[in-house]
C-alpha cells in the first residue's frame, strides 16, 4: 500500500508539472536566458540541496544528475539562510554556470526573517545569475504552518524575473512519515519525489 501511495504522489508530481509550466516544457520561450551557452549546472541553497536526511547519492541533486547522465555541482549548505547563501553566492558563479537551481528560504521563515528581506535576497541572488547569462530554476518552500506566506512571493518573483520556477518543492511530503527523514527533510523516497518535479523542467531548459 505504500509502495502504492509513492508511486501516486509520483506520478502526480509529473503531471503536475506538466500542468503548471505547460508550452514552456516546450519551448521555454517566457525563460530568460534560454537557451544559454553556458556550462555548468549548480544547484544552490541549503539543506534540501545538500540533502540532509538521505542517504549517500540519493539527495535529490544527486538523483537528478543520474536521470540527466550530466553532472550537477552541489553547493547546498545546511541551514544557509538567504543572507549567508548571498556571502557566498558570487563565487559559486566563479565557473561557467549555463543553468541555476536557487532553494533558499526555509531557513530564513525559521529564524524569523522578514520577507522583505529574505526576497530581497533571492532578487540579488537571480540578477547576478542572469547578468551571467545563465538560466535561473527558482524552486518554493513553503513559509508556514497554517499558511503559506511565501507562495504568492515566489511566485511574483519568477514572473518578474522571468526565471522558471517550481512552487513548494515540499508540498505533499512534509507529514508523511514514509518520504521524511525528520520534520523538515524528506528521506530518500521524498528526495526522488522532488527530483521528478524538477526533472521535466530542468530537461527542457538544458537540451
Amino acid at each position: 500500500m505504500k509502495r502504492l501511495l509513492i508511486l501516486i504522489a509520483v506520478l502526480l508530481a509529473i503531471v503536475g508539472a506538466f500542468f503548471l509550466f505547460g508550452d514552456d516544457l516546450n519551448s521555454n520561450k517566457n525563460v530568460k536566458n534560454y537557451p544559454s551557452s553556458g556550462i555548468d549546472i549548480i544547484a544552490f541553497g541549503d539543506s534540501l540541496v545538500e540533502g540532509v536526511g538521505s542517504t549517500p547519492g540519493n539527495d535529490f541533486v544527486s538523483v537528478l544528475s543520474r536521470k540527466l547522465d550530466m553532472p550537477i555541482l552541489n553547493l547546498g549548505v545546511a541551514g544557509d539562510t538567504t543572507a549567508s547563501g548571498l556571502l557566498r553566492f558570487d563565487k559559486a558563479l566563479d565557473s561557467d554556470p549555463k543553468l541555476v537551481l536557487i532553494l533558499l528560504g526555509g531557513n530564513d521563515y525559521l529564524r524569523k526573517v522578514s520577507k522583505e528581506q529574505t526576497f530581497s535576497n533571492l532578487r540579488m541572488m537571480i540578477e547576478s545569475t542572469q547578468q551571467k547569462g545563465s538560466i535561473v530554476i527558482l524552486l518554493g518552500v513553503r513559509g508556514g504552518l497554517l499558511k503559506d506566506n511565501y507562495k504568492d512571493d515566489y511566485k511574483e518573483l519568477a514572473k518578474e524575473y522571468d526565471t522558471a520556477y517550481i512552487p513548494n518543492v515540499l508540498d505533499g511530503l512534509i507529514g508523511t512519515p514514509d518520504l521524511m527523514y525528520d520534520s523538515i527533510h524528506p528521506n530518500d523516497k521524498g528526495y526522488e519525489i522532488i527530483a521528478d518535479r524538477i526533472y521535466p523542467v530542468l530537461v527542457g531548459l538544458i537540451n
